[in-house]
């Protein structure tokens, strides 16, 4: 179908984009010897999910809808994180959850009891700052002073309280494989004493693979040398944006030009 017969406002997703990323993104993760799902914010479609089922297992919420979203449209449990969860959202949270990642051992401590008592197992994770990010603009930079993103290693004990099986991390942003292994360097120093309680790592999203330019086999190497110093350590990895990287177009009608000091903007429908 042409551009021009699609209805106005469309969002427009070539599948054969789609499987093209998709295609990639397995193949990084068979490779590496990783786990790769998908992060709902940076892709949500969820008339694409039976394409989306076919090469990733998984995915992540960052709220009770999102969490919703992938038990009933993505067929699974969800990789869960807030910042904060509201206790009346969270029994629900639990039921749609396989793994539940908390802000804070504050947030974790809070909610350990109710994990105890679900019907089905729910991994307990908790998200820490590693102190570095790409990411130049303070604002929206997870690791900057003061952050309320993950705790800060000079506030955890020498051992994890018991039951957190895992550790999430998450600074990068359509970022590098060589942003990643910084990062990594990082987790590593700050983190590292707690590897042998774990079951699994997560390394958060922003790592935007199927961008042209994008150095995968370096990405890959990254993968394999943390997997080979750490065996035990389930590794996972949840972009987003590198799902849905140039899939598709938003058609769109203009209703209105505007001009305010010779800057033209286009009022969109």
């Amino acid at each position: 179908m042409h551009l021009n017969k699609i209805p106005s406002t469309s969002y427009v997703l070539y599948e054969s984009r789609l499987r093209q990323n998709l295609a990639l993104i397995h193949s990084v993760e068979q490779r590496a010897g990783v786990q790769i799902i998908l992060a709902f914010k940076g892709f949500a479609m969820w008339s694409a999910f039976p394409i989306v089922r076919e090469y990733l297992s998984g995915a992540t919420a960052s709220s009770l809808h999102e969490a919703r979203l992938c038990y009933e449209e993505m067929k699974v449990r969800a990789h869960t994180y807030a910042v904060g969860y509201l206790p009346s959202e969270f029994g629900k949270i639990i039921q749609y959850s396989s793994h539940i990642t908390f802000n804070s051992v504050a947030q974790y401590k809070k909610y350990r009891s109710r994990l105890q008592k679900a019907h089905h197992p729910v991994s307990a994770g908790l998200r820490v700052n590693p102190g570095w990010s790409p990411v130049e603009t303070l604002l929206y930079n997870p690791a900057a002073p003061g952050s309320r993103l993950g705790e800060a290693p000079e506030n955890l004990p020498r051992q994890l309280p018991e039951g957190i099986e895992g550790l999430h991390f998450h600074t990068l942003c359509e970022s590098t494989s060589y942003d990643l292994e910084t990062t990594l360097g990082h987790f590593e120093h700050h983190f590292g004493r707690f590897f042998q309680q774990l079951k699994w790592v997560n390394f958060g999203g922003g790592h935007l693979m199927t961008r042209a330019g994008y150095d995968v086999e370096h990405l890959i190497g990254v993968l394999k040398r943390f997997r080979e110093k750490y065996p035990h350590l389930h590794v996972i990895l949840e972009p987003g944006s590198a799902i849905a990287w140039d899939t598709g177009v938003l058609v769109a009608t203009v209703l209105d030009i505007t001009n305010n000091k010779n800057v033209k903007t286009a009022i969109l429908d």
